[in-house]
């Protein structure tokens, strides 16, 4: 899927039931019903590529092959907190491929449990009309975050940290938008209605700012 060295191949299936000791009945039920197959692809890292990382030691990359495609983020999520390395997923259902990978870092006081901070996820695409890469040079971060701002669809301008607290901002503010819209669906009272109103437009604005 992408043009990476041989040294990074790992071709190994990842058994479902992996994954049993981080999940409860309803989300193995959920990896059951939702995954054909999961297979380990390749592993960036020192040893494979030559190139070192500060906050990132290694990348994998899996490939999950999908019996259908809703709750897509909630499988995600089950693997990528059961796994400490930085994950980039390939989604694969008939001939189409969606790409997701997570920034995260490790559960303070539980091992091996993974805290997600922010999912970058890229529209489902033809299989033969891929136009993500991944860019082997400078650090395992650099390679990581080049991915990432790809799936944003933008050229990086600022740090991915800075970049993922712009993004949760912006989901606040759609759903703090969303709610001021229904408020003001039902209010009543003209007064209220104008205040609230004022408010929207506010945060519309600081909405637009952020994008």
């Amino acid at each position: 899927m992408f043009a990476l060295p041989h040294t990074t191949i790992v071709n190994r299936a990842v058994p479902k039931n992996s994954f049993d000791a981080y999940t409860n009945s309803k989300q193995k039920k959920l990896l059951s019903t939702h995954i054909d197959k999961i297979r380990w692809s390749n592993k960036l890292s020192t040893q494979t590529i030559k190139l070192e990382g500060k906050d990132i030691q290694e990348i994998q990359l899996f490939n999950i092959y999908l019996k259908q495609k809703d709750a897509v983020e909630e499988v995600l999520t089950i693997i990528d907190k059961s796994i400490p390395y930085h994950i980039i997923f390939a989604l694969i259902f008939n001939e189409e491929v969606m790409f997701s990978a997570a920034q995260k870092h490790l559960h303070p006081t539980i091992d091996n449990v993974s805290i997600i901070d922010w999912r970058f996820t890229s529209p489902w695409v033809q299989a033969d009309d891929i136009q993500y890469q991944l860019h082997l040079k400078n650090s395992l971060d650099d390679v990581f975050t080049d991915f990432c701002f790809q799936l944003l669809g933008r050229t990086k301008k600022t740090s991915l940290k800075e970049t993922i607290l712009i993004e949760q901002n912006k989901k606040q503010l759609l759903y703090e938008i969303d709610k001021l819209e229904s408020e003001i669906k039902r209010c009543k009272q003209f007064n209220r209605k104008v205040e609230l109103n004022i408010e929207l437009q506010s945060k519309k604005k600081t909405l637009s700012e952020l994008s």
